[in-house]
């Protein structure tokens, strides 16, 4: 079983940039893939990027594509997500967890039937906004 963290959450105006990290614990040997993931209150938790370790696969979502890098250091087990040009839309809570393979993390809400992820972390809060 893997363990996440996310940190690095925070204000920042229209236009700026922040970097989320995920401290991923627990068995990292083998394959998987980390999905990141956001929710704005009364929402569905929707993904919105992933990366597969250690084939470094990338998937985003449209509203993303363009604008947010997802990365991953090996030797110290974060992944990060590089956020650009962010946007009063982009606020929300965001979270990153663990799947084992990128197939499996969809850049959409949760569906019946879809692979259920159950090691979220407690997310971090990115506000944008003048």
């Amino acid at each position: 079983q893997l363990h996440v963290v996310e940190s690095g959450g925070g204000l920042v105006q229209p236009g700026g940039s922040l970097r989320l990290s995920c401290e991923i614990s627990g068995s990292t040997r083998g394959y998987y893939a980390v999905g990141w993931f956001r929710q704005v209150p009364g929402q569905e938790r929707t993904g919105i990027s992933a990366i597969s370790s250690p084939t470094d696969m990338t998937e985003y979502a449209d509203s993303v594509k363009g604008r947010f890098t997802v990365s991953r250091d090996s030797a110290k087990n974060v992944v990060y997500l590089q956020m650009n040009n962010l946007k009063p839309d982009d606020t929300a809570v965001y979270y990153c967890a663990t799947a084992p393979s990128i197939s499996l993390i969809k850049m959409r809400p949760w569906r019946p039937g879809d692979y259920a992820i159950d090691n979220w972390g407690k997310g971090t809060l990115v506000t944008v906004s003048s």
